[in-house]
């Protein structure tokens, strides 16, 4: 079955940075498109940043010039690089993965597989 595993969150001080990993297994990699989402405490799922099937990128814009989302597809491994990171950044980050319409790509109901999440907590 489709198992999606995150890594590499943990905590750090404003202006920092982490490296997240996700490790994707149970099917065809490159056949689904790929994201990051993040959830705060008392707040709705959002899109951080998306690679389409066709290779399209979209960040949302509280994250562009900060994050940056690449995958190795000979590892099935999906990243997500964020630097200069804020205490609004403070999140439990999932992967996902789906079959995303264009027009959508940072809505997470467009995505079916979710990974369990990895905590990221920026301290001021």
């Amino acid at each position: 079955q489709v198992q999606l595993v995150e890594s590499g969150g943990g905590s750090v001080q404003s202006g920092g940075s982490l490296r997240l990993s996700c490790a994707a297994s149970g099917y065809t990699y490159s056949s689904y498109s790929m994201g990051w989402f993040r959830q705060a405490p008392g707040k709705e799922r959002e899109g951080v940043a998306t690679i389409a099937i066709d290779g399209n990128i979209r960040y949302a814009d509280s994250v562009k010039g900060r994050f940056t989302i690449s995958q190795d597809n000979a590892k099935n491994t999906l990243y997500l690089q964020m630097n200069s990171l804020k205490p609004e950044d403070t999140a439990m980050y999932y992967c996902a993965a789906g079959l995303a319409r264009w027009w959508l790509p940072l809505h997470p109901n467009e995505y079916k597989y979710w990974g369990q999440g990895t905590q990221v907590t920026v301290s001021s």
